[in-house]
């Protein structure tokens, strides 16, 4: 692997091979989401906590402070709404130009494999990998997106997750599941990390399918929700934090998430 590539991926992986990233590109198909209406103050308490921030290129612009130190993960999919016809029906709408000149890390898009979309999807991800493979930047496809939720058991996410790994992508995002989720991981030659997906009940449930997920082969999360819609943002991503970076159990990171909340940590 070359040098620049490496060292991307350095940044965006911790020593232990690890990664906590955190995504606050939901806006560019849902608008203004609850909890994301200004998007620079939702970050500001959590940010250090985290290895990695994606986002797009309007909301890096306006709301986050260049001086930023962590590295970025470029949403660079979109020109859909949950308003429109299909969300499958995506387009790469960055330029590898604009992705340099705002010195992004690493660039994010979704694959939806099985879709009415999938040729054209999938066809975007290469042309994409092709121009960043160019300049050392890598490529995370996150897949098993949009209606296929419904799919979301290991066969298909393995499906889904060898596909765009194939086809080049240097990490995959794609969602937990509770039966054989390893086989997603043994059957994926890129690291992969958790999707969040949906708000969940309780924390507890966060705190479980992360440190299952950690245990079977994941590289890492890609939470949002369940860290920025929750009552305590900080006590949350600290938890998770502490799971995948220190291997903390799930009822260690309970015990933690309380402990923060109540000042005594």
């Amino acid at each position: 692997m070359e040098w620049g590539m490496q060292n991307r991926i350095n940044r965006l992986f911790q020593k232990d091979g690890k990664a906590l990233f955190l995504p606050i590109d939901h806006g560019y198909f849902q608008g203004p989401t609850h909890c994301l209406e200004r998007p620079g103050e939702t970050i500001k308490p959590i940010l250090q906590y985290a290895d990695g921030l994606m986002l797009t290129r309007g909301i890096l612009r306006n709301c986050v402070d260049p001086a930023i130190e962590k590295p970025i993960i470029m949403r660079v999919s979109g020109a859909v709404s949950v308003v429109g016809e299909d969300l499958a029906n995506e387009s790469v709408v960055t330029s590898i130009q604009e992705i340099i000149r705002l010195n992004a890390s690493a660039v994010s898009m979704s694959c939806f494999v099985g879709s009415k979309y999938e040729n054209k999807s999938l066809t975007n991800l290469a042309k994409l990998v092709d121009e960043c493979e160019d300049y050392g930047i890598p490529v995370m496809a996150v897949c098993a997106v949009g209606k296929e939720l419904e799919k979301r058991e290991a066969r298909y996410l393995a499906l889904a997750a060898r596909i765009v790994a194939e086809i080049g992508a240097r990490v995959v995002k794609t969602y937990y599941c509770k039966e054989n989720f390893h086989k997603i991981i043994d059957g994926c030659p890129v690291p992969v990390v958790i999707a969040g997906g949906p708000k969940t009940d309780t924390q507890r449930e966060v705190f479980d399918f992360v440190y299952d997920g950690m245990q079977q082969g994941a590289a890492g999360v890609n939470l949002g929700r369940n860290i920025w819609q929750t009552e305590y943002p900080v006590a949350s991503i600290r938890a998770i934090q502490a799971i995948i970076h220190k291997g903390f159990t799930a009822q260690e990171a309970e015990d933690l998430y309380n402990q923060i909340i109540a000042g005594k940590a």
